[in-house]
Order: C-alpha cells, then structure tokens, then sequence
C-alpha cells in the first residue's frame, strides 16, 4: 500500500467522530456527506475492520476504532504543527476571515487588532459581524468569536485571550445624594446600571458576594451605562478598560474599591482547531500574542481605582 493510501479518508474518519455526524462532518470539511461516507467506507474497507458502529441516529466508535482515534489524532496533530510551523514564517494568506465579536472590548480592542493583522495580508478579507446574539459557529461559518465571563460546556475549543478587572463606579453627585455603598449588599438600597447581568459578583480574599441589583437603567451598550452613570442615574459594574475614555475627567469615582477583586475573562472560541484554515490559526496566535503582555489593561486597573 502506498504511502499516501495511509492517510486517505482518515481526515474524514476524524471529523465523523468529533461532528458525531457524518452530515456535521462534512460541513466541517467543506464536502457533501456522500464524499464524508464513502471515504470511511473505504479506509474500513482497506484496514479490514469497522470502525464505526452506524444508526440511523448515531455514529459511535467500536473498540477499534477507538484506538485507531486515538493514533490518528495524533499523527493529525503533529502534522498540523509542522504546517503552521511553516506557515508562521511570513506566510500570505488570503481568502475571508469571519469573526464574530460583538461588545465594547471587541470594537474598541479586537476590531483594531484583526486590522492591523488585515495590513499584514494583503489578499486577505475581513469580516467582522457585531451582533450580541450567540452563534452557530459551524453553520454560519464563523472562524472564531469573541465571547466573555463564564462559558458554557459547549464543545467549543476556547482560548484565554486576557482577564479584565471590574471596578464599580459613581458620580459625585450621585454619592453626594445617595451615600456611597460600603458593602456589596448595600447594593440593594442602591440605583445600579445594569448590562448582560443583574446579578453581581464581588471579591474579598476567598469570599465571593454575589448581589441580585435592579436599577432605572439597562442597556448592552457600555458608551449609555457610562453616561446613565456619569448624570447620576445609578452605579455601573464594568471592566475598567470601559471607562478609559471618561477617567481623565475625573467624572466618576470608584466605590466599594476593596470587593473589586473579580477578573472578567474574554475568550477566543471556534469548533475545532484540527479545521480551521491557516488564516484562522495565525489570527488567533495574532491576538493571543498581541495581548498576551496585558501591562496596559493592569495600568487602566490601576488608575480606574484611585
């Protein structure tokens, strides 16, 4: 058998058990669901055993095939190493980047940098889609999103991409009006601005205060919070990169300062890393290097709560 023989159908041997489908299969490759079926067939046919166990609802490994998995993912690994390998050395990509990013850090800090990686490839297209609804990934074809807080067991392959600190804020006048809160569970005395979340997450040491607030503003749009915020309407909860336009005025002061220990996580996911082409990986490294040093995000911390 030729040494190229060995590797034909695995790919799509692999992508059946990860799509657990072999229509979810093919939509991961980019061919029909006939090709998906008929190269399997084929490598079982060629390795003289099954191995895949077929319903008409499901596809399940048989023992085999388990261990076959296991050794293929393996080899398909490393060789999607070596290629990127090869790929990171200046490599021009071309084709279109699809990216799901919706929030305030995603056009204030994403949108820039996928632009400049955008000047990096000339032949490259980028498209950026800013709606705050969750995704199919696979049936939409998005490469990868942006996604915040706490993630959901998916199935999605979910990268950190950096920790914001949240810092609590108020006006003068309001605290002038109001009193400033002490304690977290003041809180529910208090008018609060809510976004995504009504219920608040605050930190001392290893003790976690979670609050249920309500308040006469929401909105999913940090720029309108920060201004409910700044006539007084109420106190905001948000990552101190959001008040980055508003701290050299000194309009807002920080409150309950010692409970603002909770980091806010911001992820890069996308379905499968064994599929995503190569603009899609060395994006993804783009970002992850490009806030990999995250100096600036601690300073705007720093300066968010003085």
């Amino acid at each position: 058998m030729s040494s190229s023989k060995n590797f034909d159908g695995v790919a799509e041997f692999i992508a059946v058990v990860d799509g657990q489908t072999f229509s979810a299969a093919g939509r991961y490759l980019g061919v029909s669901t006939s090709h998906v079926s008929r190269k399997v067939a084929a490598l079982e046919q060629r390795l003289g055993v099954s191995l895949l166990s077929r319903t008409t609802r499901q596809v399940k490994l048989t023992q085999a095939g388990s261990h076959y998995y296991v050794k293929c993912c393996e080899l398909m690994d490393g060789m999607l190493e070596a290629n990127e390998t090869v790929q990171n050395q200046q490599v021009q990509l071309d084709g279109v980047l699809k990216v799901s990013a919706a929030g305030e850090f995603a056009e204030t800090f994403i949108a820039p940098a996928l632009l400049e990686f955008a000047k990096m490839h000339k032949d490259l297209h980028v498209d950026i889609n800013f709606n705050s609804n969750m995704v199919n990934l696979v049936e939409e074809g998005i490469d990868f999103a942006i996604r915040y807080g706490q993630l959901a067991d998916s199935g999605l392959v979910a990268r950190k991409l950096i920790s914001r600190r949240l810092i609590a804020m108020a006006s003068d006048k309001y605290i002038e009006l109001n009193g400033a809160p002490l304690h977290p569970r003041d809180l529910l005395h208090h008018s609060c601005l809510v976004a995504n979340n009504d219920r608040w997450v605050f930190k001392k040491g290893l003790s976690d205060i979670d609050v249920k607030v309500r308040g006469r503003w929401r909105s999913n749009n940090v720029k309108s919070l920060i201004k409910a915020c700044e006539d007084s309407m109420g106190i905001c909860y948000l990552p101190a990169s959001s008040y980055k336009d508003v701290m050299p005025s000194n309009t807002l002061r920080p409150v309950l300062v010692s409970y603002c220990e909770v980091e806010n996580p911001t992820w890069i996911v996308y379905a499968n890393r064994r599929y995503l082409p190569a603009r899609a990986r060395l994006a993804i490294d783009f970002l992850i290097d490009k806030f990999a040093n995250d100096d600036y995000f601690k300073a705007l911390d720093s300066n968010a709560l003085k």
